[in-house]
């Protein structure tokens, strides 16, 4: 029996991991802190070989023990689950000499202002960036290199949408850095941030994903993913749709960039998720990429549309074998996600919404739990998922199940 490692999977992504490793007669040990563990579901546990307890606080150490732990057990992949420790596992695999990607370029594969050099070194249509370590000294590189508000305010290091704005002038900046560096440790694990303030140009136009499967360097792109998001100052996710409805040759050009990008990671083996703007006049833009499965349960979403097991997939990159990625069905799948208008405590949710589309429902908020704002992904209360036979059908479908259900909460004073 093979073994396989995932690093965190008490994420959306780790469930699908989990059952995959399972349908292909894999070992899973999942590698996770010892106290995140103990609030592990049940269900999840059941699924996992056995727990390695490590301290990602402190990744040398970390590598160090996995690497030890990979070699007494004779582990033949490492995939992560969660993208804070994509680094990790970029490294671990290369210690052990096993499929991964190129180490050289691991910290670019998380951290957005060694991306933004690597896409700019590399030619990947990408939006201009500069990076600074404070508010007044960002506003001196915004106007030494001539960019124009509105801007895109971000932490270098940071995921979920937190700690990102957009801002219409000079005089916003200094909000938006505090806001931007308001975390400075990944809660629960306790991982330290980069917290390198980034303005980034604004790209206006519609906002998509490319999910990719990668095996020796050789990618398969399996689906560009339409995202839903909020509007104003701050971009949460609101949902997304699976395929994305696009002419031809915007399709093609969404596909080049998000190779490109890749490519210019060294990604190799595992998957990617790359997120794109589409500007009025069809030219894409990569934001960034994700060198780990797609969170938000987009794989699931591919699963559902076009039958491709993405997890499955992914661990048979991993394991430098041939990754299945013939699609077996043409439909589409979505995801909304419920959100409260502002901040506030829940008091109650109207019954979630049944019916020949609906996939699956679930709360992840109950009354009396406080609710933030629709700021970042966070704040969501619940899920609603649904699958029909074309894009615009699942999309009207994703409407009316939204406009039925009623959240009530108590606002904040």
């Amino acid at each position: 029996m093979k073994k396989v490692l995932l690093i965190e999977p008490d994420v959306a992504a780790g469930e699908d991991l989990l059952t995959a490793a399972a349908g292909l007669g894999l070992a899973a040990y999942a590698a996770t802190h010892e106290d995140v563990y103990a609030r592990y579901r049940p269900d999840l546990k059941a699924r996992i070989t056995a727990p390695v307890f490590t301290d990602f606080a402190d990744p040398a150490a970390a590598r160090a023990e996995l690497a030890a732990f990979c070699r007494a057990h004779d582990v033949a992949a490492v995939v992560p689950c969660w993208e804070f420790l994509t680094p990790l596992a970029t490294r671990l695999a290369a210690d052990l000499g096993l499929p991964g990607h190129r180490p050289e370029l691991a910290d670019a594969g998380r951290n957005k202002r060694m991306m933004a050099e690597a896409f700019a070194a590399r030619g990947v249509p990408a939006p201009r960036t500069v990076a600074a370590p404070d508010a007044a000294a960002l506003a001196r590189r915004i106007a030494d290199a001539g960019l124009d508000f509105p801007l895109v305010v971000k932490p270098a290091e940071n995921a979920a949408s937190i700690g990102v704005s957009v801002v219409r002038s000079a005089a916003e900046l200094p909000a938006a850095a505090r806001l931007a560096r308001s975390e400075t440790h990944k809660p629960s694990h306790g991982i330290a941030l980069d917290r390198t303030l980034l303005a980034q140009e604004y790209v206006p136009g519609e906002e998509f994903s490319v999910e990719t499967v990668l095996a020796g360097g050789e990618l398969h792109h399996l689906a560009v993913t339409e995202k839903f998001t909020t509007d104003g100052a701050h971009r949460a996710e609101l949902g997304h749709t699976v395929p994305a409805e696009l002419p031809r040759d915007i399709r093609a050009a969404v596909l080049a960039a998000a190779t490109a990008a890749c490519t210019a990671l060294g990604l190799r083996h595992g998957v990617a998720h790359t997120e794109v703007k589409v500007d009025p006049r069809g030219r894409p833009y990569v934001l960034e990429v994700g060198a780990r499965p797609p969170g938000d349960h987009i794989m699931r979403l591919v699963k559902e549309a076009l039958g491709i097991d993405m997890a499955r997939a992914c661990l048979q990159a991993a394991l430098g074998e041939r990754p299945d990625v013939t699609p077996r069905r043409a439909a589409a799948a979505a995801i909304r996600f419920l959100t409260a208008p502002e901040a506030g405590t829940l008091r109650w949710v109207s019954a979630l919404p049944r019916g020949e589309h609906i996939v699956a429902t679930g709360l992840s908020k109950l009354p009396g739990d406080d609710v933030g704002g629709p700021h970042d992904n966070l704040s969501r209360i619940g899920r609603i998922m649904l699958r029909a036979g074309t894009t615009t059908e699942v999309n009207k479908a994703a409407a009316a199940a939204l406009e039925s259900v009623t959240v009530e909460l108590t606002t904040r004073w």
